[in-house]
This record gives structure tokens, sequence and C-alpha cells, in this order.
């Protein structure tokens, strides 16, 4: 525990340093005072909807989560859920690639008495899902507006997509293949044989016992499509919520030319652009796509603060809240520890 708390420590610091480094190479050569003077006369009503919709975001998560878990028969209730969605948000956020998010999952979902085989599985297929729907939306909306993309954007756009589904390859693989999750589960065993790691043998039976648990349960989800078919019904309006954010702050500002669709479809491509960049959170790179790609359809003038409130609601915000949340969690799991 105290290896993850370090390690926790760590990225968090990783993490803070890349924010100030990002705003003080974006803010550097502006008048800050003129941003904040901008960022004080935004209409407040399209704030709030652009925060109901990042409310809508963790709560689709929550709603896929305690669906996939419910089909394993795992109990588990609305809240935690929430819990679970908010933390891997958080830990997904300060981990090079979002690598740390799912593994944090498990690892609270073991602690309230879920199977890591049937906890793993739910996750791998909420994942699956987030990446057909990146995926899909992205080259949809890449067909209709190519002219925001510069020859750099484009080259990060095709990067992106193949990062992406090359991911979405592995996670279908993990999820249905038992011969290659098996030849995995032996090239660990090596590698702890390698590292003379003590009670191998016994570490080996739980892990072919979890892949059993494991296989049982993908055999019930491929058995249950239905299952499958309203998680990805759940992501697509998830996806489209996180999307609309940089809509309602576009409108907070006053402007008018642009509709809702078209900037759900602008905003898609950036973030299938900056979402296999392996920087904690995207930092930088999504506060300077957000620039490069809004360029043509936000004023220059207003476009810094435009980037500051998007990201400070669909990102800064939520690592804030999801932070809090995990620290409130380990606290209480310390006092619970004591008293037994």
């Amino acid at each position: 525990m105290m290896k993850k708390t370090k390690r926790m420590i760590r990225n968090l610091i990783i993490f803070i340093l890349l924010i100030i480094l990002t705003f003080y190479i974006i803010l550097k050569d502006q008048d800050i005072t003129q941003i904040f003077n901008v960022l004080r006369d935004v209409k407040k009503q399209y704030i709030l909807i652009a925060m109901i919709c990042m409310c809508i975001y963790i709560i689709c998560e929550a709603i896929n989560i305690g669906r996939t878990l419910k089909a394993l028969n795992e109990k588990s209730t609305f809240f935690r859920n929430i819990k679970y969605a908010l933390i891997g948000f958080f830990f997904s956020s300060i981990t090079p690639a979002a690598s740390g998010g799912q593994p944090m999952q498990i690892y609270y979902m073991y602690k309230d008495k879920i199977s890591v085989a049937n906890s793993t599985l739910a996750l791998l297929i909420n994942l699956s899902s987030m990446q057909i729907v990146t995926i899909s939306i992205a080259l949809v909306s890449v067909i209709f507006n190519h002219e925001y993309l510069n020859k750099t954007l484009i080259v990060f756009f095709i990067v992106g997509i193949l990062l992406n589904l090359s991911a979405l390859t592995l996670l279908l693989i993990a999820i249905f293949s038992k011969r290659i999750l098996n030849k995995l589960i032996n090239f660990v065993i090596k590698i702890m044989k390698k590292l003379k790691i003590k009670n191998i043998e016994q570490k080996q039976m739980k892990l072919e016992a979890e892949l059993s648990k494991y296989q049982d349960s993908s055999n019930y989800i491929k058995n249950n499509k239905m299952v499958i078919l309203k998680i990805i019904i759940t992501t697509y309006i998830q996806f489209v919520a996180f999307y609309s954010v940089s809509y309602w702050v576009y409108c907070s500002f006053g402007l008018k030319q642009y509709n809702i669709i078209q900037i759900i479809t602008i905003q898609s491509i950036l973030y299938a652009t900056v979402s296999g960049i392996p920087s904690p959170g995207a930092v930088g790179v999504t506060e300077g796509g957000f620039i490069e790609i809004f360029k043509k359809v936000i004023p220059s003038d207003i476009i810094n603060s435009a980037m500051l409130l998007n990201r400070g609601i669909s990102f800064y915000l939520l690592v804030i809240i999801s932070g809090l949340i995990t620290i409130v969690n380990i606290f209480k799991w310390k006092k619970l520890k004591k008293e037994e």
C-alpha cells in the first residue's frame, strides 16, 4: 500500500508540473487580467448546463459499470458505481496513457468484495465500448470537418485513431480469446520465476482459478448480447454529453454561428487525436489541440479563455472532485483497519 501511495504522489507531482508548464507556455504572452475579465462575463446558465453534462458523463459510466456487474451476478449500488467511475477518472488522469484507472477500479471493487475476474471483465467491456464510440464518432466527424485540421493535426489524428484501434483489438482479444489469455498467464509466471518471487505455485493456481471464472463470465456475456448493446448505447449518450461541453462553453461567450452538431463533431476529432497521447490526462496536447482546432470557430481574442473554461469544466474540476472522493475512501479504509 505504501508503494502505491508513493507512486500516486509521484504521478500527481508530474501531473501538476505538466499543468504548470502547459499553462505557462500557452499564457506567457497573454494578458491574464483580460482573460479573467472575459471569463467573468460569460453566461452562467450555459456553464451550469456544461457541468450537468459532465455529471451525465459520470452517471452513464456508473450505469454501465452497474449493468455489467449485475449481468455477472455481482452486487453493487448506484453510489458505489459512481465512486468506481470517479476513482477511475482520477487515476486515469494522473497516470501516463490513462494506465492507472482500471487497475485501481479493480482494486477498489475487490475491497468491496467483488470478484477480480468479474470486475476485470466488466471494465474491459466498458473500455471496449468507449473505444468503439470514440473511433466511430471521430471517423464520421472527420468527413465533415477535415478543413479544421492542419497537416500536423491530420498526422496526430491518424496516429490517435490507430492507437485507439490497437487498444480496441487488444481489449477484444482479452475478453474473448482464452488461448491468448493462457499464454499471457504463462508469460507472467515465467517473469515471476526469473524474479524469484516466493510461492509461485500458489500464485499460479490463483491466476488460473481467476482465468476459469473470467472465461465463464466472458461466455455469459457472449450469450447476453443485449447487455453489450445497452452498454454501447449508454456510452454514445455519455460521450455526446462529454463532447457537448465545448458547445455550451461556446454559447456562454454569446457565440451562435455554429450549431451543437458541428461543435460536438469537431470536439470528437480533438478527443480522438489526443486520447492516444501517453502524457497524464493528455495535459498539454489537449489544451494546444483545442486552440489549434477551434481557432476557425472561436474568435482569437477569446479562444484562450474558452480553452481554460472548457478544460476546467470537462477535466480539471472533475479531477479535483474525483481526487477528493479517492482521498476520503483511503482515509475511510485506514480507519476501518485500525478498528479491526
